[in-house]
């Protein structure tokens, strides 16, 4: 028996991905929502009716390549665009090129790959030939479109979200990559359907994934007397050593992440908190970012409930500052689990709201004389600091003096809930305020 290698001759070179592109709709895996008979883009390409388009969707679910289909559907020349290697003078200069070919008659569909990469210049260069529909163009980003294309390129391009692929739609992939002669059919290969299954899984919705995934066990499978490969079960396993998971640190899954980290915890769902925290790690989050947020936390969603949270949080961090990954991973799940299952209270978040908002929409007002200093005979004589009353000096360590403006005098801002150890502290304010009414 011997390992298979790139040099025996028996597998193309070109990535097996590339070789089972499809090329037409009939072809194309998943997206049924959007190309199954009746479905409104199916529709537009077979009605040639297509006009300015994004397809926002994450990796591997075919949008380059459903580019390339409607290109060739619809008879348009196809020319795609990369924003590390295309700037305004190469924009320009194609644009020259698609108006020209329009006057001849010929349609432009430009593919714009990333389009969120794009700056702005950049995506308003594109702008004027889309108005007068001198090119179709296509752009493809894994990034929520409405933060990341200008308004104005996005107001006339028609979005089409594309999904992550099914399972069923993965095993068909795979299981046609097997046999087809494009791909592996030319091979003798002995894969159990649970393997492809495991494949499937692994790849999370990415066909370039599973399809790179497949070939790499292939590749390193063993060859039995020359005439069949047998993939193992170990040889699938190390080609699957990380799942690979959706995850970019500056984009919108980031934010949808830490959204559900947090919301789980509010929720006191330890199990979901761990889950999403585990997310975030997999795929590469820097754990002091996470820390940061369970300190936020620990105070808008605890308060105080309990405020050994803010503790908790805290020395999380610190832990995370002196270990890093892979050890303070058992850090921060501690904090998270504490998180999600101490008492909750908001009270000190809508406290700091509610007084913002009025920092903000009414007059500022000057501080009462009676709190302010009298470092000089001047502020003295002008009553600085006149009627101040020492809190220490009285057996109850309570004064009936108003330390707010007095056009804010009723305001209250801290509403303590009877949640945890904030219960105690409501008592404690309700007699507080009941006395100094009582002494006014």
């Amino acid at each position: 028996m011997k390992q298979m290698s790139f040099f025996d001759g028996r597998i193309e070179k070109a990535p097996l991905a590339d070789r089972l592109r499809p090329e037409t709709i009939e072809e194309f895996a998943g997206q049924h929502h959007l190309l199954d008979e009746g479905k409104i883009l199916r529709k537009l390409i077979e009605q040639d009716n297509i006009s300015s388009m994004i397809f926002w969707g994450p990796p591997g679910v075919g949008k380059t390549t459903l580019a390339r289909i409607i290109a060739k559907k619809t008879k348009s020349n196809f020319i795609e665009f990369s924003a590390v290697s295309s700037g305004i003078k190469e924009i320009k200069e194609v644009m020259k090129e698609a108006e020209e070919a329009a006057f001849m008659g010929m349609r432009t569909l430009l593919f714009a790959d990333e389009i969120h990469r794009f700056n702005k210049a950049q995506q308003d260069a594109f702008l004027p030939y889309v108005e007068r529909g001198s090119i179709i163009l296509v752009g493809a980003t894994t990034e929520n479109p409405s933060f990341e294309i200008n308004s104005a390129l996005l107001s006339r391009c028609k979005v089409f979200v594309l999904k992550a692929l099914e399972k069923d739609d993965m095993m068909s992939l795979l299981s046609n990559a097997v046999k087809s002669p494009k791909g592996l059919g030319n091979l003798n290969i002995k894969i159990k359907n649970r393997q492809l299954e495991a494949i499937a899984v692994f790849a999370n919705g990415d066909a370039r994934t599973a399809l790179n995934t497949l070939e790499m066990a292939v590749l390193n499978s063993e060859v039995k007397s020359g005439s069949s490969i047998t993939v193992t079960d170990s040889v699938v396993a190390q080609c699957m050593d990380r799942r690979s998971l959706l995850y970019d640190k500056s984009g919108e899954e980031h934010y949808n992440l830490i959204s559900a980290l947090h919301k789980s915890m509010r929720n006191s769902d330890p199990d979901a908190a761990v889950y999403w925290l585990c997310r975030m790690l997999d795929g590469g989050e820097d754990p002091l970012y996470i820390a940061r947020r369970l300190v936020r936390f620990a105070s808008e969603d605890v308060g105080m409930a309990d405020s050994n949270a803010l503790q908790v949080a805290v020395a999380a961090y610190q832990a995370c500052h002196f270990l890093g990954m892979p050890e303070c991973d058992v850090h921060l799940t501690h904090a998270v689990v504490y998180l999600s299952m101490t008492a909750k209270s908001n009270a000190l978040y809508r406290a700091c709201e509610a007084c913002k908002k009025d920092v903000k929409s009414l007059p500022a007002e000057p501080v009462p004389l009676h709190l302010c200093n009298a470092p000089t005979s001047l502020m003295k004589e002008l009553n600085y600091g006149k009627g101040y009353e020492y809190a220490h000096n009285t057996a109850e360590k309570l004064t009936a003096m108003t330390c707010l403006p007095e056009s804010l005098s009723r305001r209250a801002y801290y509403k303590p809930t009877e949640e945890g150890r904030e219960k105690a502290v409501k008592e404690r304010l309700k007699q507080i305020k009941l006395w100094k009414e009582k002494h006014r």
